[in-house]
Order: structure tokens, then sequence, then C-alpha cells
């Protein structure tokens, strides 16, 4: 996760007092930046990244050092925040370690989609798995998967044209159907896109595999339910979808 992205968390990040930014930055070098202490300069790059003119690090860093109490404890000339003031931070801004890391998997994808279709679900997916709203995080991914999926197909003349020989092998009732655009694959239902693909031998077995499983799961978050969807389900999802699927079919 970058700093730009981070501070979009951060209710009121524009109008905190400059010390209180600084606080907010050496928090992000601390649990994003997995840096145990930092130095003034990588205090101004946090600055410099958010297009924000720096306060004189040199001058608030010492005094956040020498408050009383302490905010900042001083390692030479390094500094690290005060556990009571990252304890405080944590509070605001903590995450599981895994939600980090599913994060920044998250985050991590936009260099490699170029579609914008694409992007604005991932970004949905992101927010949803931040505010651990798991639930919505499992559909968006799904929606992100799935999209990509189609536009893949679509994307090879070759593959377009497996599908379309596979539609009727695998539904009969279906012959006749000949997709070529996005819109067409709104006559099949989403198990029926992966049965034909399959039949077409489009991708492997595993793949054919997790993005059964993963419709299962999407159905069982999208639909009112008494099932409580946790953190660990949506990491499945997550991982499973967005490496053996939005990555590995290009």
């Amino acid at each position: 996760m970058e700093i730009s992205e981070f501070v979009h968390q951060v209710d009121g990040f524009d109008g905190l007092a400059p010390k209180e930014k600084i606080k907010v930055c050496a928090w992000f070098l601390h649990v994003h930046k997995a840096m145990a202490s930092f130095d003034n300069e990588a205090v101004r790059n946090c600055f410099k990244q958010l297009h924000l003119n720096s306060p004189d690090v040199s001058v608030y860093l010492p005094r956040m050092a020498v408050s009383k109490p302490p905010e900042l404890l001083r390692e030479r000339s390094r500094y690290r925040l005060a556990r009571s003031v990252r304890s405080e931070l944590d509070k605001k801004y903590g995450v599981h370690q895994s939600v980090i890391q599913v994060s920044r998997l998250l985050s991590d994808l936009p260099d490699k989609i170029p579609d914008m279709t694409e992007r604005a679900f991932l970004r949905e997916a992101l927010s949803c798995y931040r505010a651990e709203a798991f639930r919505a995080c499992v559909v968006m991914t799904w929606n992100l998967a799935f999209d990509h999926l189609l536009r893949w197909i679509l994307a090879d003349a070759q593959r377009i044209a497996d599908f379309n020989a596979a539609i009727g092998r695998r539904f009969p009732r279906k012959t006749g159907l000949v997709v070529s655009s996005i819109e067409h694959f709104e006559e099949l239902k989403e198990a029926e896109t992966i049965d034909v693909c399959q039949n077409a031998s489009l991708f492997s077995k595993n793949t054919t595999e997790i993005l059964r499983e993963k419709l299962k799961k999407r159905n069982m978050a999208a639909h009112p339910s008494q099932v409580t969807i946790l953190q660990s389900q949506a990491d499945d999802v997550v991982t499973d979808l967005v490496n053996n699927v939005v990555v590995a079919l290009v």
C-alpha cells in the first residue's frame, strides 16, 4: 500500500496539524513499510508522495521526542512512535495482518490491469475488504474475476471460436447461440459459461474447479442468509481468484 492510498482511510487528514500528520506518516512507515524506525528523510518522502509541503521535520521530530510524555522515541538520528501513540493509532487504523497482505495483493494489481472496468471492480473489492465487509468483498472479487474471464475469451479469435463451438456440445438446446460480445454472455448463466470453457478446454481442470468453487461462495455471499462470511473465507476467495484468474489468464 502506498501513503496516498492509506490517507484516504484517515478522516480529515488534510485538516490535521503538522504534528498529527507526522504521526500518521510514522504509523504508516511502521505498519505498511515494515520500518522499525525512520529518519527525517522517510517522513519528508511521505509528504512528497502526497504532494504536500513537508513541515520542518528537523524541528518537529526532536520536539516530539522530548515532549512529556514523549510522542517519539529517539535512537540517534532515527525515531519510532512511543508505545502509547502507536497503540492509539493501531486502534484507529490497524487491521489484521492478513488484511494488509490481501490489500497489498489487490493494490498491486492496477499496474497489471489496463481495462478501466476491471479497475473499478478492483477498487470496490479493496474498499470492501478494508472495511471488513467480507460478504461484499466476495461478491465484488467474483465480479472482477468473471468480467476478466469473459474479456479474456473475447480477446483471442481462436478462444472465442472454440467457446462458440462448445456451446452446442455442452448445451444442445443453445445450439445456434454465437457469442461475440460481452452482452451475448447474458444468454448463459455463469455456471454454464464455466462449463462451456471446460468443454472447449480453454484452461486447466484446476482453474475450472477454482471458478466453480468460488461461484458457490459468491452465491452464498450474495443472497440473504444466516451464513456469516468470515475474513478467512474472503482471504481464500480473493487470493485464489486474483492469482489464478485475473493474473493467470492473460
